[in-house]
């Protein structure tokens, strides 16, 4: 295979301080009638369309050294005038999206998404690419991470700190192994036979490297061994020979996108363990990095290789409609905490601590009885990635009540089953039918209304009416009367015994403000609305959400108090008649 008689991508650096990525495009084949381009309007695991396109600045085609015209035809694609020999796009792309979903350059390091920077060639998807990055001018210690496998063999195949010659089966393939170049922190481990490269960019003193590195091996051999327990063999493709966990390191990032044979992340400096740290414990930072990890690696199988059918394949211009990311997010996010446990990263005690959370984080959102989690997956495109501040009265998360319909549904399976089946059964069942093959032949995908009946099949338990009622349905999840017949005591709490405003609080460096008014509450009832600025509460000045509270505590329930508050320019003052708290903190005991 020669580079010439296929799409090449051409990457060069030559304005960090400037934020741009350069491109060269080179077309061997193009429609003869003229060529259409187009670029993603949104990438695969983050449902929202991103308009990529709208950073592509100064694009120019070329036929030979003829300059050929190109016109923008539709928001995100472009199309050639009819070009007989060989066609050349050059466009610039500015990259300065500090996330793990597009593309961000500057003196210190480069990090992209495919779907931010190659430009699809309409028609011509299912070919071949080559991707060609030169090194930065005086960035002679710099490296190239990737999950994109090196063209072996050729001229220019990559050697010196990677930067060279790099080759994807398709286009689907080639926007699905995001780059990272610079110097940051590095280390690997094997997992049953396959090196797994853990890559950290950012400032971080003292980083244990490698209390991250055996942490994240037990959890990544837990999850191979669940899906492939004979074999554990990893499902890494395209010919990578690796698995590349990135992470941008950042005062309070969090966050990730999953991808087929790496993951892109953020993760906060201070949740990051150090060489000083005391290794006997985790803290809920390092907790909750690992279980981003966690996340993010199980999506490998679940969504990356098991998909919707609304998935198989993606249309990368429009929205992709399913009403089952309960499932493919939510059933990922009840096994990331059990992947913690299991791995011997967390214990139990943890890990229950840890569901009680979740389960509380739901039970305090009201758009739980307004919005079921198939209608928030279906919706997400325009509803759960565009929150406002009365989301929490709307909305439900399809990530946080999917991942309690999926314990609802492991410890109602376990216990019908009398013990001999649980999730894992279907996780396996799905990965052999749907996963395993995906990408080695015509894709198919999980349809729509399959669950009741795949469930069924894998563990010879019926639990449509449990889907019907609380996936499909708005009904709570019954978890208290489940969790008994497992002998854990599930215990609804009062967290704080100050009476309340039911808001939320947004503090900032001069003042707070409510985010939210959560509906029927004190400050709803008293006529306070999102973005009042709160000044002074009985005559006595408010500086923070904190010194709030120390005031409210000087009352009780039912008390009214005058809040006087900026909306706006305008003063004003309201009579709220103070709530009483409520039991929306939880504590799973496990009984002896």
């Amino acid at each position: 295979m020669m580079e010439h008689d296929h799409i090449l991508y051409r990457l060069r650096f030559d304005d960090l301080n400037g934020h741009r990525i350069h491109v060269r495009l080179r077309i061997p084949h193009p429609n003869p009638t003229g060529q259409t381009l187009f670029l993603p309007a949104w990438i695969p695991g983050s449902y929202l369309l991103r308009d990529f396109s709208r950073q592509i600045e100064n694009i120019q085609a070329f036929c030979g050294n003829r300059p050929l015209d190109i016109q923008k035809v539709a928001n995100h694609e472009w199309r050639c005038e009819p070009c007989s020999g060989v066609l050349e796009v050059e466009y610039v792309i500015y990259a300065w999206d500090l996330s793990v979903r597009s593309a961000h350059v500057d003196d210190s390091h480069a990090f992209f998404n495919g779907t931010s920077v190659f430009l699809g060639v309409a028609g011509q998807e299912s070919q071949p690419c080559f991707v060609h990055l030169s090194p930065p001018q005086n960035k002679n210690d710099w490296k190239v991470y990737t999950s994109l496998p090196e063209a072996k063999g050729h001229p220019e195949a990559a050697q010196r700190h990677g930067f060279g010659l790099y080759v994807a089966p398709d286009y689907d393939a080639l926007i699905d192994h995001p780059f990272e170049l610079g110097t940051p922190y590095y280390i690997a481990f094997d997992a049953y036979g396959v090196t797994h490269e853990l890559v950290f960019t950012g400032f971080i003193p003292n980083i244990d490297l490698k209390r991250i590195a055996a942490d994240v091996k037990q959890i990544c051999e837990t999850q191979i061994a669940l899906f492939e327990p004979s074999t554990h063999e990893v499902p890494v493709l395209d010919s990578s020979d690796r698995y590349v966990f990135m992470t941008l390191v950042t005062a309070d990032g969090y966050g990730g996108l999953e991808h087929r044979s790496s993951t892109a992340l953020m993760a906060a400096r201070h949740d990051l363990p150090t060489l000083h740290c005391d290794t006997n414990t985790k803290t809920k930072g390092y907790q909750d990095f690992l279980g981003l990890v966690s996340h993010e690696y199980f999506h490998t199988w679940n969504v990356k290789r098991i998909k919707p059918a609304a998935f198989a394949p993606y249309d990368l211009l429009r929205e992709n409609h399913t009403r089952l990311l309960w499932v493919f997010e939510g059933f990922t996010s009840y096994y990331d905490e059990l992947m913690l446990w299991r791995s011997g990263v967390i214990d139990q005690n943890t890990f229950l601590e840890r569901q009680a959370h979740v389960i509380g984080l739901v039970h305090r959102t009201g758009g739980r009885l307004k919005q079921s989690t198939a209608e928030s997956s279906f919706d997400t495109w325009t509803r759960f990635y565009k929150q406002d501040e009365n989301s929490p009265n709307a909305l439900v998360s399809y990530y946080s009540k999917g991942a309690l319909v999926a314990l609802a549904l492991d410890l109602y399976i376990q216990h019908h089953s009398q013990r001999q089946h649980s999730l894992d059964d279907v996780m396996r069942l799905m990965w052999q039918r749907y996963g395993r093959d995906f990408y080695r032949g015509k894709p198919v995908g999980v349809a729509e209304n399959a669950m009741p009946e795949l469930i069924f099949e894998a563990t010879g338990v019926d639990v449509s009416d449990l889907i019907t009622r609380y996936a499909e349905g708005r009904e709570d999840p019954p978890l208290a009367e489940l969790f008994a017949l497992h002998n854990i005591e599930l215990k609804a709490v009062v967290k704080d015994a100050t009476p309340t405003l039911n808001v939320r609080l947004k503090d900032s460096a001069a003042e707070v403000s409510i985010a939210t008014v959560y509906e029927f509450g004190a400050a709803h009832q008293a006529g306070l609305s999102a973005g009042d600025v709160l000044i002074a509460l009985d005559r006595l000045r408010i500086r923070s959400s904190q010194q709030l509270q120390q005031l409210l505590a000087r009352y009780q329930a039912q008390d009214t108090v005058t809040l006087t508050v900026f909306r706006g320019d305008e003063l004003r003052q309201y009579e709220v008649t103070l709530a009483a708290p409520v039991a929306d903190h939880f504590e799973l005991i496990a009984q002896s």
